[in-house]
C-alpha cells in the first residue's frame, strides 16, 4: 500500500498530509505539533510505502491552501477513517460543525444521544488522525475553556483564531 505525501502551509505552521491509492486523506500532521513521532514513520509503522507524487496530493493541496487563504469553510475531500465505530461516529459529527463555532464534549455527546459521554467523545477526539478536515480543534470544554488538542493547545488556538477573523474580514456568520 503507498502513501502519497505532501506539505503545506496552515493557520497553525506547516501540514503534512498523505492519501492513499485511491485519494483519500489518510493522515493529516501539524509540523509543529507536541505530540508523537512523525507522520511519515507512523505511516511506515502502518504499513505503508511513503511516496511523493504532487499529481495525486493536488486535491488535497488545494483544498487545504483554500481554507488557509480563507475561501473555504467545508471539505469535499474523500476521507479515509480507521478507528472504532464509536470514534467514527463521532469523526463524522464533528465534520458538522460549522465552521468558527464550537460545540463542547457534552454537546457532541448529546447529538449522538449518548448523554454523559462527554470523555468518550474526548478519546475519539484525541485519535483524530484528520484534525482540521475533521475539525476537533471546534471541541471545547464545557466552561468554555480550550479543553485538549493532540498537536498542542497552541494550535488549537491559532485555527480557532483564523475562523474568527475570516468571518469577521467577510462579514459571514459561518457555515
Amino acid at each position: 500500500m503507498n502513501a502519497y505525501v505532501d506539505a503545506v502551509e496552515s493557520p497553525a505552521g506547516p501540514l503534512a498530509f498523505a492519501v492513499d491509492e485511491d485519494g483519500a486523506l489518510i493522515r493529516l500532521h501539524f509540523e509543529e505539533s507536541t505530540q508523537g513521532p512523525m507522520m511519515d514513520q507512523d505511516l511506515v509503522d502502518e504499513g505503508y510505502v511513503v511516496v511523493s507524487d504532487e499529481a495525486r496530493t493536488a486535491p488535497v493541496r488545494q483544498e487545504l491552501s483554500e481554507y488557509a487563504s480563507g475561501r473555504r469553510k467545508t471539505f469535499d475531500l474523500p476521507l479515509a477513517f480507521v478507528g472504532s465505530e464509536w470514534q467514527k461516529t463521532v469523526w463524522m459529527e464533528l465534520t458538522r460543525i460549522p465552521y468558527g463555532e464550537t460545540r463542547s464534549y457534552g454537546e457532541i455527546a448529546d447529538s449522538l444521544g449518548r448523554p454523559g459521554a462527554a470523555r468518550a467523545v474526548g478519546g475519539a477526539n484525541a485519535s483524530n488522525n484528520l484534525p482540521l478536515v475533521v475539525p476537533c480543534h471546534r471541541v471545547i470544554s464545557a466552561d468554555g475553556t480550550l479543553g485538549g488538542f493532540n498537536g498542542g493547545l497552541h494550535l488549537k488556538e491559532k485555527l480557532l483564531d483564523h475562523e474568527r477573523l475570516v468571518l469577521a474580514e467577510s462579514g459571514d456568520s459561518g457555515s
